[in-house]
Parts: C-alpha cells; sequence; structure tokens
C-alpha cells in the first residue's frame, strides 16, 4: 500500500499527468495520457520509464 500523502504528489515522469493508483495482485500507477503502468513493489512506486510496462489500448 503507498501511502496517500505520496499519491497526491506523483505525477508521470514523462507528461506531468495524474495518475490512477491500482491495487490488487498487480498493484501499479496508470498514466492513461502515456499508456504506461509503474509498478509498485513493497510499497514503493517504481517512477522509472524503463520499468514502466506499456498498456493495451483497445
Amino acid at each position: 500500500m503507498v501511502d496517500p500523502r505520496l499519491l497526491e504528489i506523483l505525477v508521470c515522469p514523462r507528461c506531468k499527468g495524474e495518475l490512477e493508483y491500482r491495487t490488487g495482485e498487480n498493484e501499479s500507477l496508470i498514466c492513461h495520457a502515456c499508456a504506461v503502468a509503474f509498478p509498485v513493489r513493497d510499497g514503493i512506486p517504481v517512477m522509472l520509464m524503463d520499468e514502466a510496462a506499456a498498456l493495451n489500448k483497445q
């Protein structure tokens, strides 16, 4: 679980847009504008473009 105070200030490193926090098996932060998901490992968001996974646009 990511600290809610941290979620308030985090933005996408590429476009500086808002992120959607998703919990569950694949906890992640989603940037819809860039269509990428940043992983969260042990409660720490990994905000590196090299670590981001592309979202499938449908």
